[in-house]
């Protein structure tokens, strides 16, 4: 029950619960219709709450992310999970010591991402980073000596 007030400032108390069946149709209104009809509608195969009460939510970091960079040498050291892989990308093309190393390292050059690519397995994912980025070290000390730059930038 709610109150309402009358004109005259008295209050009475009225029902709102229908009294009839005819009542209790229109009570219950349908939602109006989207103004997009392109997005599916709220029960289209999605999983209600309940449902989705077990299930774990994971958010994710930006997808390759920048583990270290060098803007004086232009090397940038990635990782990606969705590709789970390591990559390192030069602004510029490398001398043929460093691709040798970076061969030699087990790294595969991707010529339509441009990147020199390792791949990251479960077994080895730990290992893997750190030899990556031993790498990259490896890398910017030898461009470093080769254009003569001083101290080394940290990332």
């Amino acid at each position: 029950m709610s109150r309402k007030r009358t004109p005259d400032q008295k209050t009475t108390e009225t029902s709102t619960t229908p009294t009839t069946a005819q009542d209790t149709s229109t009570a219950i209104a349908e939602p109006p219709p989207a103004a997009n009809d392109n997005l599916p509608a709220a029960n289209d195969n999605q999983p209600s709450f309940a449902e989705r009460v077990g299930q774990r939510i994971r958010v994710s970091a930006a997808d390759p992310y920048v583990i270290a960079a060098d803007a004086v040498l232009g090397v940038r050291l990635y990782e990606s999970r969705q590709d789970r892989q390591m990559a390192i990308k030069f602004e510029e093309k490398p001398s043929r010591p460093v691709l040798d190393t970076m061969r030699d390292a087990g790294w595969v050059w991707r010529q339509a991402d441009k990147i020199w690519a390792h791949a990251i397995t479960p077994e080895s994912a730990v290992t893997t980073r750190i030899k990556a980025e031993r790498t990259y070290q490896e890398v910017c000390k030898m461009i470093r000596r080769e254009i003569g730059a001083g101290q080394e930038v940290p990332f």
